[in-house]
This record gives C-alpha cells, sequence and structure tokens, in this order.
C-alpha cells in the first residue's frame, strides 16, 4: 500500500524467494508496482549494509549466542524497512536512472511514435543482476555453481540460492549437485515447505533428515508423512535443526558416505533412476512413489 511517500508491506525483501516476488511485481509495470518494488529493494541494501557493519564490529562477545544473533538480525531487518519507508533517497534515485535508461533505449517505429522499453521489466533484470552478484559473493571465489538465468522462477531461485552448497556437497559424495538439489526440492516443495522451529525460524532441514538417538545437535518436531504398508499416515517426527544450507549440506553428505545403507547409492550416483531407486531402497523415504518423483525433478525440471 502506498500512501505519499510512505510503503508499507508485511514482508520485507531480505532474502531471495522475496526478491522473486519483487521481480514479479516490477513486471507489473504501474507506476505504484515499480516505485514499490524500488522502495524494497533500498531496504534490502540498507539490510545488507547493516549486516556488513554488525560483521566488520564482530558479535562474538561474551553474552552473545544465536538468539540474540537472531534478535539482532530481526532487529536489522526492521530498522531497514523504517528507514526507507521514511526514504534516504535510492528508491528515488534507482526509479530516475531506469526512467532515463528506458528513454534512451526508446524505439522509433515507422510511424514516429515513441515507444520505450517499460521500466518495470528494466527493474526486473536489475534485481536478477543482483540476485547473481549475491550468489557469487556468497559462495566463494572457488565455487564452480553457475548462477542459473533461465527456467520457472521458483526453480531458478531454488537453484541460485542453494547451488553453491549443493556443488561443495558433489565434491565430497561424487553425487551431481543436479541430484542433491532435485532431492531438496522434493523434499521442501522447491522451499516453500520448509521445516519451522516454534518460534518460526528456519530449520534449514531441506531433506528430511530425523535425528536420531545419537544425534546432538538441535531438533525440531513437525508432522510429515509416512507410509505404513502403504497406507498414508500423518505423524508427528523428531528432526534435525541446523545453523545454515552449508550445515544440512555437510550433514547429508556425511549421512551418505558414511552410513552402510547407502553404499550403493553412492556406487551409482551418476545416473538419476539409480541414484533415486538406491536411496528409496535403502529406505531414504517411506513413500512408494519417492524414486518416480524424484526422478521427474531431476530430469524434467531442474536445468543441466
Amino acid at each position: 500500500m502506498i500512501r505519499g511517500n510512505e510503503y508499507t508491506t508485511s514482508t520485507a525483501a531480505f532474502d531471495t524467494r522475496s526478491l522473486d516476488g519483487l521481480r514479479s511485481q516490477a513486471k507489473d509495470n504501474s507506476q505504484e508496482s515499480v516505485r514499490a518494488a524500488a522502495k524494497q529493494f533500498e531496504a534490502l541494501l540498507l539490510n545488507n549494509m547493516l549486516k556488513s557493519m554488525r560483521q566488520a564490529s564482530g558479535q562474538d562477545g561474551m553474552f552473545d549466542t544465536e538468539q540474540t544473533k537472531t534478535f539482532t538480525a530481526m532487529l536489522d531487518q526492521q530498522l531497514s524497512q523504517h528507514m526507507a519507508n521514511k526514504g534516504m533517497g535510492l528508491a528515488d534515485a534507482l526509479v530516475r536512472q531506469l526512467t532515463h535508461q528506458s528513454l534512451q533505449q526508446a524505439v522509433q517505429p515507422e510511424n514516429g511514435t515513441q515507444t520505450t522499453q517499460p521500466v518495470g521489466n528494466t527493474l526486473a533484470r536489475g534485481i536478477d543482476a543482483y540476485l547473481a552478484n549475491r550468489r557469487m559473493e556468497t559462495s566463494g571465489s572457488d565455487s564452480t555453481a553457475q548462477v542459473v538465468t533461465s527456467g520457472p522462477a521458483h526453480v531458478r531461485e531454488f537453484q541460485n540460492r542453494l547451488g553453491a552448497h549443493a556443488e561443495e556437497a558433489s565434491r565430497e559424495t561424487g553425487i551431481p549437485a543436479k541430484f542433491m538439489l532435485g532431492q531438496a526440492a522434493l523434499e521442501t516443495g522447491w522451499g516453500k515447505k520448509e521445516i519451522k522451529t516454534v518460534d518460526g525460524t528456519n530449520s534449514h532441514n531441506i531433506f528430511g533428515v530425523k535425528a536420531t538417538k545419537d544425534w546432538k545437535g538441535k531438533t525440531v518436531d513437525a508432522v510429515t508423512t509416512e507410509y505404513i504398508n502403504g497406507v498414508a499416515q500423518r505423524r508427528v517426527e523428531k528432526f534435525k535443526a541446523y545453523d545454515s544450507y552449508a550445515d544440512a549440506f555437510k550433514d547429508y553428505a556425511r549421512l551418505l558416505t558414511r552410513n552402510p545403507r547407502y553404499e550403493s547409492v553412492i556406487a551409482n550416483a551418476k545416473d538419476a533412476v539409480q541414484f533415486a531407486q538406491g536411496l528409496q531402497r535403502a529406505g531414504y523415504a517411506t513413500d512408494p512413489n519417492y524414486a518416480a518423483k524424484l526422478t521427474k525433478i531431476i530430469k524434467q525440471t531442474l536445468s543441466a
């Protein structure tokens, strides 16, 4: 909603999923939508600035815990949104610059009528470029993960968010990154159904790994569907909780390489069908159609 120079929203663009929504919003190309997307993009840039300042000053004091760090991150998000609502001038400058660029790129049809490239589309491309840059910054200079720029938006966002972690796990396990991304997509519905903790924070458990008795880390209880004698049943199970997606991929890699149950999976990891069927035979999931679903995602949805 826009009231004068104030932009308010219930969600802020502080992750790639939200940015994907901003991209769609910008492509609406209405003046209000473009300005709203620009405002949220300003909030994102301000939040990243605050995050960099926190990292530079250090946050490892005697009284700092994961909870205080989470609270500080939430505080920074709110502060960034407040600053953007008040207006730092970045959104206005962005809209002016994009409008100028669109006019410069105007096409002159044969009838002499001037047409311009939509400002919203230009902003959407800018958001894509920002996502690519952020991906490369966070994945490390030695990463071989490629930024995905084609395919359905939700698939592209999912691959760009997790691709670098999948490449790292691939080097350790020999399993193609594409296969692991496919399994994470199947387990989480392309990130839309990730397991949340009681306070709503992300468990980062994208592979649906349950917490066994020897697990010493954090856990979270969640409702899941299990197939008992072929019959689907809803049950509450205890799952692992990680501090990051990187930790989730590392634990997944350890599970498959160190558990004898998955020896055949690792041995046949180069073929999508054998990989998926091997996971099902090893008892990774109780869904009788798990292998077929995973194979379909890997072969038909994910880009090479």
